[in-house]
């Protein structure tokens, strides 16, 4: 049992409230400190201190559960206490389990003692039992808590709309998210920063350990509280962590990340997480400009990049000197490569957000390892204009080595990390051009790469313009009608995919022609009979022509078949 002053409340903490966030009101240690609760002695739930008050209630009747609420103190003589069959530890475990602050009784008249597996429960549970003095009445102590609550919830109020009228200054003299943090840190006197939804920082005022520790906090928070957008708030004493407090930066609906205040020491209080949710609102207003600002830009530069590739962008030396205003730098030799999302294209958010993933990652892989490359977002791909390396020459993999390489791979781990659904891209390398004139052939080169890659090769396929062989002229026929011409006339019946055995007659051809008409060979990979085999040429023969024995005939069938493996280019 315990039974202690009610001068000590113990050390300032902030209380976490069941739907995450903190709770404005005064905590127990504070209301006992009130004048018209100084003989009051706390004798349970110590730990409990910390639990916020916000309201007041009078037991009156022992069905009382019916009629409290979250957060208040409730005030009993005993009266409706005597002779309940309910037992005194369970009325405490149902009071903590609805959430209430803390329980006041006047004894004597109507209850003599509290049981003590009553006071027990409440130590166990951390629930506050608390003994009021004979002289003291409730009229008394309603007036004078509630006093200060309202007042507490008026400073609160105040503070938070000086703070929110200083912050929207700051926007509107042109200051960004720094400055904004700045100012909170400042008010606050603790650490503060601004996080997207991938945990980068994006703003921050503090040590790079501090940051860390807010980033991996908001990490916690965003996966403790992921209905609530990653709110929290919340204190640690000892253990080395210290207060905190995190809040969800939303706007428009869209969770744009969260701002987090950490205090080593602890000296977050109740009012500070109004002040970071004013703060919140102002930092995705600021985030929202910037976004919009962002979006406007890279909207020129890509329209500016496709005037290039389609070749309107006028003269060389105005391209150079127009991209040079964006930081690229095209008076050099480059190569274009293309990143296309695989799978069939969407027009939902996902698809959306997909293809801004795609274009981040390259972007950001892109001016690591090549500052002035250019890189721009269009319906369906991304496309980047990046230096060539200077001891590639013709016909070099340019996928094997260089900075092209390291792109790609950096691009590929970045996209990999931050879409939720698994998607890939494949990626087209074009020739090296020397000057901006070439970049139009140089663009389809590459589109024409990704494309061929992909179908040869499967998803997330890697190809450079140059190592497409074959495919690489068949891709230069400007008319597809001539190429599905050819493929008609020379395969015939072949040609169509509508009956299986005309497909599977296609599939020995091919073979055959691969295995350079070795007949063991081919019946072998197509675990066929060798007289079987033997039959299935002499139809195919009667079907085609002697390609047995005419080279030429050999070398159209082998590009038809070439040509249907790049269906749908």
């Amino acid at each position: 049992m315990s039974d202690t002053p009610a001068a000590d409340p113990g050390p300032p903490a902030l209380r976490l409230a069941s739907t995450g966030t903190l709770t404005h009101g005064l905590p127990v240690g504070e209301v006992l400190g009130v004048s018209t609760l100084a003989g009051a002695r706390l004798i349970a739930g110590r730990s409990g201190l910390n639990r916020v008050v916000q309201r007041l209630n009078v037991m009156e009747v022992p069905d009382i559960l019916a009629w409290v609420k979250p957060h208040e103190l409730l005030l009993t003589t005993g009266y409706p206490l005597r002779g309940t069959p309910q037992p005194l530890a369970e009325l405490v475990a149902d009071l903590d389990e609805r959430g209430l602050a803390a329980l006041a009784i006047k004894p004597g008249r109507y209850l003599e003692q509290l049981p003590p597996e009553m006071i027990e429960q409440a130590d166990r549970r951390g629930f506050p039992l608390i003994l009021l003095p004979d002289d003291v009445g409730f009229d008394d102590i309603l007036n004078q808590v509630l006093t200060d609550i309202l007042n507490r919830q008026a400073a609160v109020l105040a503070r938070t709309e000086e703070v929110h009228r200083a912050l929207v200054q700051i926007v509107l003299g042109g200051g960004g998210l720094q400055e904004v943090v700045d100012e909170v840190a400042a008010l606050l006197e603790v650490p503060v920063a601004v996080l997207d939804g991938d945990q980068r920082v994006l703003a921050g005022a503090g040590t790079p350990e501090q940051v860390q520790a807010m980033r991996a906090e908001a990490a916690r928070a965003q996966h403790a509280f992921p209905g609530a957008g990653g709110a929290a708030g919340g204190a640690v004493n000892g253990c080395g962590r210290g207060a905190h407090l995190v809040v969800p930066v939303v706007a428009g609906g869209f969770d744009h990340g969260r701002i987090v205040a950490h205090s080593p020491g602890g000296a977050l209080r109740e009012a500070d997480l109004g002040i970071l949710e004013r703060a919140a609102t102002v930092a995705a207003l600021v985030v929202t400009k910037q976004q919009a600002v962002a979006a406007v830009e890279s909207k020129y530069r890509a329209d500016y990049l496709r005037d290039i590739l389609a070749g309107r962008a006028g003269d060389d030396d105005r391209v150079v000197a127009h991209c040079a205003g964006f930081g690229w730098d095209l008076d050099r030799p480059v190569m274009v490569v293309v990143a296309e999302l695989d799978g069939r294209p969407g027009r939902g958010v996902e698809e959306r957000a997909a293809q801004e993933r795609l274009a981040a990652a390259w972007t950001t892989a892109a001016r690591r390892h090549d500052p002035g490359a250019a890189v721009a977002s269009f319906a369906h791909e991304v496309v980047a204009v990046v230096g060539a390396d200077g001891d590639l020459g013709p016909g070099a993999d340019a996928l094997a080595s260089g900075p092209v390489q390291a792109m790609v791979k950096e691009a590929t781990a970045m996209f990999a990390e931050h879409v939720a659904v698994r998607r890939t891209f494949s990626t087209g390398v074009s020739r090296t051009v020397a000057a901006p004139a070439a970049l139009p052939d140089a663009y389809e080169q590459a589109l024409k790469a990704v494309r061929v890659g992909r179908q040869l090769h499967g998803e997330g396929a890697r190809a450079h313009f140059d190592q497409l062989g074959v495919y690489r002229l068949l891709s230069l026929v400007s008319d597809p009608g001539e190429l599905h011409a050819f493929v008609r006339e020379t395969l015939g019946e072949l040609a169509a995919d509508d009956e299986a055995e005309l497909v599977d007659l296609r599939r020995t051809l091919q073979v055959l022609l691969e295995t350079n008409l070795n007949v063991a060979e081919t019946a072998r990979r197509l675990h066929f009979h060798y007289n079987t085999l033997r039959y299935r040429i002499g139809k195919l023969e009667r079907m085609l022509g002697p390609f047995t024995e005419d080279a030429h005939l050999r070398l159209n069938l082998t590009l038809a078949l070439h040509v249907l493996r790049m269906k749908g280019i």
